[in-house]
């Protein structure tokens, strides 16, 4: 096993440490495929939006298959199905890349797939792929989190080398349960406390318990602000892998979709877990199941041009 440069959950107090890699591993030029102005935002940050990226038509063909899953849950592989705590409605769908054509097409757009190349500096793969649906009056929260402590300790993943990317399915509103942000919190890594029990993404996936932040430390990072991108439907938030982020719970009528893709630098692939023996399974973090992905251009669907 490689240097643990980030222990957490070996300690009974919390700790905060500097972060030891960069957040833009490419140098910009004009050829990038983000502004100077947006590559600068995402290194202050640790998250940006990008609206405008799909036509209509695009976004209603992945609104189309989103419904396609999840009306055809039984279909799917049964692992892939996380269900909200205490019911049976569909919380998030796991490894859409594997089980929809248009999904697998859509991370390796090269929309996608060409800016986390270059905010990666390197070749990536989908570390993680899912359906998230957030649904009316029945959407619960995600509490606050970094996910590279989870993907660093439970899955093996050695450096903050990986991003997320969730592209807005439905329209994201101030009140219907957006992802929020806390800028500048992606700079350092907060070690949290408690052993992780086995089989703990069993129970995390509904609702997160250990690998989370303490209060103080979330306040020292609130005093920077909280940040709540929204945006229609087509939007695009890209996140760093250690940004600090949640989601209240969504009382209104108006359910929250996305299509969630993580994009691991292939210099980055999973090593043994930094915490339990035993890693997460594939369907969670890709370990095995690993393609480089070749960035397409062109419309997603053929008649979306």
């Amino acid at each position: 096993m490689t240097n643990d440069f980030y222990v957490s959950r070996r300690s009974t107090t919390p700790a905060a440490i500097v972060r030891q890699d960069p957040v833009v591993y490419s140098a910009w030029s004009p050829r990038s495929p983000l502004t100077r102005e947006q590559a600068m935002a995402y290194e202050r940050d640790g998250f940006l939006a990008l609206e405008d990226l799909f036509t209509a038509a695009e976004v209603k063909g992945l609104q189309a298959e989103a419904v396609r899953l999840q009306t055809g849950a039984d279909k799917l592989e049964g692992e892939t199905i996380i269900t909200e705590p205490g019911g049976d409605t569909v919380r998030s769908v796991f490894k859409i890349h594997k089980q929809s054509n248009v999904f697998q097409r859509l991370a390796t757009d090269a929309r996608l797939a060409a800016i986390a190349q270059f905010l990666l500096g390197d070749d990536v793969y989908i570390h993680q792929s899912r359906l998230n649906l957030k649904q009316g009056f029945h959407g619960e929260d995600f509490y606050w989190h970094s996910d590279f402590e989870t993907w660093h300790v439970e899955d093996g993943m050695p450096r903050m080398r990986a991003l997320s990317m969730s592209v807005l399915l439905m329209e994201n509103t101030p009140v219907n349960g957006p992802t929020m942000f806390m800028p500048g919190s992606h700079k350092t890594f907060v070690s949290c406390v408690g052993e992780t029990p086995g089989d703990h993404y069993k129970h995390s996936l509904k609702k997160q318990e250990y690998g989370v932040p303490d209060q103080a430390s979330l306040s020292r990072f609130a005093e920077g602000g909280i940040a709540m991108p929204t945006g229609p439907a087509g939007t695009v938030v890209i996140f760093d892998c250690n940004t600090i982020h949640g989601s209240n719970t969504n009382i209104t009528p108006y359910p929250r979709w996305n299509a969630f893709f993580v994009f691991n630098a292939v210099s980055n692939k999973l090593q043994a877990p930094f915490g339990p023996a035993k890693p997460r399974p594939e369907i969670i973090a890709a370990r095995n199941d690993v393609e480089t992905i070749r960035p397409i251009s062109g419309p997603l669907f053929q008649d979306a041009a």
